[in-house]
């Protein structure tokens, strides 16, 4: 019987445990949370066709709840340690509790940016002042609301915090925000139709399927407003509005805008877990500090390490059909592997 780790309970690791989830395998999902499920568990709908992830995500799970089952999940569970013996890894998990393992594969995600680091946005500082998670999570709560638990008359969602940014070391493009802002800003007017809603964008960046669509949708029949022009200081007026700086770059004028709530459009970064084990294991490490793989074009899922595998948003920025189709190719790598 081989056995695998993986390292990361995602929704990268639960496609990797689904697809390795067979006879004469044993597989661990091991996840530093009470549940698996990831960034994933935490939204309420989907772009770009607005599925609700509950639903996306119990069925991901219920891959690896079948009837014939090999994969056992950990939860609570840390990687403490790995050291390859052989042709084998000794992996230590929390409690000491060790597993000779065949392969791993990392599928250790990313976190969002935290948006107190850009205090000049004044998250964690005004009360008004929400992250794109923030937002999620009030859809998820259906309760979208101020501080003062009023409703919101003018809204504005700031793109790029925390990515294209070299003040906070973060050059590359998180690749969801664009389309995260639209698609939010779309159910902000779904929820108040007579609500201002802004996007203030760098560029926007809509490549994949239905995205273009969508931009068109929020401005034609949502009456979302786009401004070309990135935030620079935001401050709090004597009611608990915000009143935001920018600069309109397409009419060369400066702006500023008072809104009820101010929405910052989180960035991914490196997970802070994957980071620490994979200092451990000497894994490489790319400028942008995700995952290097063994090679950018035909070797992804591949490391400098014989056994040693990498899916997800681990190696950087990914949409969700990104994700899962890196974690399937992944799986696919570790079965030629072990020839299964």
């Amino acid at each position: 019987m081989k056995t695998i780790v993986i390292i990361g309970g995602g929704i990268a690791g639960i496609e990797a445990a689904a697809r390795l989830n067979k006879p004469d395998v044993k597989v661990y999902l091991i996840e530093q949370d009470a549940k698996i499920g990831g960034h994933l568990a935490q939204w309420d709908r989907l772009f770009p066709l607005q599925e609700k992830a509950e639903k996306v995500l119990d069925e991901l799970i219920e891959k690896i709840e079948t009837s014939d089952n090999y994969v056992e999940v950990l939860t609570n569970t840390n990687v403490q340690h790995i050291e390859k013996i052989g042709s084998k890894y000794e992996v230590t998990l929390t409690g000491n509790k060790t597993i000779e393992a065949d392969a791993i594969v990392f599928t250790t995600g990313f976190d969002t940016f935290k948006a107190s680091r850009k205090e000049e946005y004044g998250y964690g500082i005004y009360d008004n002042v929400f992250t794109s998670v923030d937002l999620e999570e009030m859809f998820r709560k259906k309760n979208v609301v101020c501080k003062n638990g009023k409703k919101p008359e003018r809204i504005a969602l700031i793109h790029c915090v925390g990515s294209r940014d070299e003040k906070v070391n973060n050059r590359y493009c998180s690749k969801v925000c664009c389309v995260t802002a639209v698609k939010q800003a779309m159910e902000l007017k779904e929820l108040y139709p007579e609500a201002e809603v802004y996007n203030f964008y760098m560029d926007l960046r809509m490549f994949d399927k239905h995205f273009e669509n969508m931009y068109h949708e929020a401005q034609s029949v949502y009456g979302v407003q786009f401004v070309r022009g990135r935030l620079s200081e935001a401050a709090e007026t004597k009611d608990g509005k915000i009143q935001i700086k920018a600069e309109d770059t397409l009419l060369g004028k400066p702006l500023k805008l008072t809104v009820d709530m101010l929405v910052l459009m989180v960035g991914m970064e490196p997970s802070q877990a994957g980071t620490v084990i994979a200092k451990k294991t000497n894994l490489n490490i790319g400028s942008d500090r995700f995952f290097d793989p063994l090679n950018e074009y035909d070797k992804k899922n591949l490391t400098h390490f014989e056994g040693i595998f990498l899916a997800g948003a681990c190696t950087g920025p990914k949409t969700i059909p990104d994700t899962l189709a890196d974690a399937r190719a992944a799986a696919v790598e570790v079965m030629e592997y072990l020839t299964i």
